[in-house]
């Protein structure tokens, strides 16, 4: 049973400590890295030059007179061999060490008869007692909710997830990268904000005690914040950060995840999907060290020419339905005969009109950009020239899924205002993920904004690069408390 595996372990605790050991010091003695020790390992041992390691013990292994222990630190795992004749401890640590426990050893570096590269430790000490068993390397956490739960012991247990988050780091950082390169500047914007903005979902509300109102936990990464920027003067800000929406959470949704968005002074919507597409490539790469992907059913070749998509003429192929002259109760008799669910609260023909979208998206494997989008799906985009009723946006479509969005940014404030009293009307009627009607831009937008195009994503794109769930993207995701806590 655990707890008497756990009763065990405390009683060795007191055994080392009665013999003077800490079990807990501050500092330990360490100058190498494992990786460091097995790629000099031939030069330390010709010079019998003596290295200090550190680590967990993951395999403990005894015979007669000598401990074999296989160290792991993080960046490689080596056998350390304890004789008994070199270390007068022996007897003690034999008896009190355990697996998952960290300790320091110290010595010179050797093969095995096996051929196996080790240390020959003539000093050994402890840099932590584990109180509590690691599960079997082999066999893990079989559970997926507790692997979740625990993900630091699937971490440690599991080498390709450990893997997977030094991708993730490399994935945010590349996109950084490719940024500051085109001279665009980091900057950060407010997490509370009076009034969400800049996307269309329900947002966390909570209480700011201080100044004794209600704040809103950001929806997007600063966008109008970010646009109030170009007003100041700026060109070329971004921000990676985290976000919050209040949502349903699926394979492809989470509600507080990190995003980058970006906004571009004196550009429009075409050289942003140009640069889109650049940045896509180049993230791959860096990440993945490769253009072509298995994303669920879908084959993808980022490096082959991207595709431009029109939103109304896909829509109206695959559902019969014109979004451009249709009305709602015509909307609901489709998605009924498609068998497409929805959620019936603050149910508009904006609405509608993206649930026939989200059934059409499925069947495109990309990779391509969604463009032609109808004025009534995009509060925030300038409408086209040559139509009206159109907005320029795009949208990254790749395995049927949307993996990021752009626009030239609206900035005619008498139309911006305009929007966001269609906008009020529609949260008035129920619907939650309207956006709220925000004064203070239009009257930034007043002082005049340049020509702008914006971009954003989310770290959805990298688990769609995995090929894996969200969820299992994020390091530690969050999850309902065990019952009883």
């Amino acid at each position: 049973m655990l707890e008497d595996l756990i009763k065990e372990r405390l009683k060795k605790k007191e055994n080392l400590e009665h013999a003077g050991v800490d079990c807990y010091p501050a500092k330990v003695k360490r100058d190498h890295k494992i990786e460091e020790v097995l790629k000099n390992f031939l030069f330390l041992s010709l010079l019998k030059k003596k290295v200090a390691i550190v680590g967990r013990i993951l395999a403990l292994r005894g015979q007669g007179g000598i401990i074999f222990i296989d160290i792991y630190d993080g960046s490689g795992t080596m056998q350390a061999v304890v004789s008994k004749k070199n270390f007068k401890d022996f007897a003690l640590y034999k008896e009190n060490l355990d697996l998952g426990d960290f300790i320091s050893v110290q010595g010179t570096v050797f093969k095995t008869k096996a051929g196996q590269k080790s240390l020959q430790v003539n000093s050994l000490s402890l840099a932590t007692k584990s109180l509590r068993p690691i599960p079997s390397q082999w066999y893990g956490i079989q559970d997926e909710e507790e692997k979740l739960r625990k993900r630091y012991l699937d971490i440690l247990l599991n080498p390709e997830i450990r893997d997977m988050f030094k991708k993730r780091a490399i994935f945010w950082n590349s996109i950084r990268e490719f940024l500051i390169e085109r001279d665009f500047l980091e900057v950060e914007t407010p997490v509370l904000e009076n009034k969400t903005g800049g996307a269309e979902a329900r947002p966390f509300i909570t209480h700011h005690n201080a100044l004794d109102i209600d704040v809103f936990l950001r929806i997007s990464m600063g966008e109008l914040w970010q646009k109030k920027l170009m007003v100041a003067g700026y060109e070329k800000t971004f921000e990676i950060g985290r976000q919050f929406r209040n949502e349903g959470m699926d394979a492809e949704h989470l509600q507080d995840y990190t995003q980058m968005e970006f906004y571009w002074a004196y550009a429009d919507y075409e050289m942003g999907m140009n640069m889109v597409e650049e940045l896509f490539k180049h993230v791959a790469l860096k990440t993945f060290g490769k253009l072509k992907f298995t994303i669920g059913e879908f084959e993808v070749d980022l490096g082959k020419k991207w595709e431009r998509y029109d939103f109304v003429e896909i829509v109206k192929k695959q559902t019969g339905i014109d979004v451009m002259n249709t009305n709602l109760e015509e909307i609901k008799e489709r998605l009924k005969g498609l068998r497409v669910e929805y959620s019936k609260e603050g149910f508009n023909i904006t609405r509608g009109i993206d649930s026939l979208w989200k059934y059409c998206r499925k069947q495109i494997g990309g990779p391509g950009f969604l463009v032609n989008v109808p004025v009534v799906m995009e509060p925030l985009a300038k409408r086209k020239e040559d139509n009206k009723e159109l907005v320029q946006r795009f949208q990254v479509i790749i395995a049927g899924s949307e993996l990021g969005k752009g626009y030239s940014e609206l900035n005619d404030p008498v139309d911006q205002m305009s929007r966001f009293n269609d906008q009020a009307e529609l949260r008035n009627a129920g619907d939650e993920e309207a956006q709220m009607k925000d004064e203070e831009f239009v009257e930034a937008l007043e002082y005049g904004m340049p020509p702008t195009c914006g971009f954003g994503m989310s770290e959805r794109v990298f688990s769609f690069l995995m090929n894996k769930s969200a969820r299992e993207c994020q390091i530690f995701p969050l999850l309902r408390p065990k019952k009883g806590e």
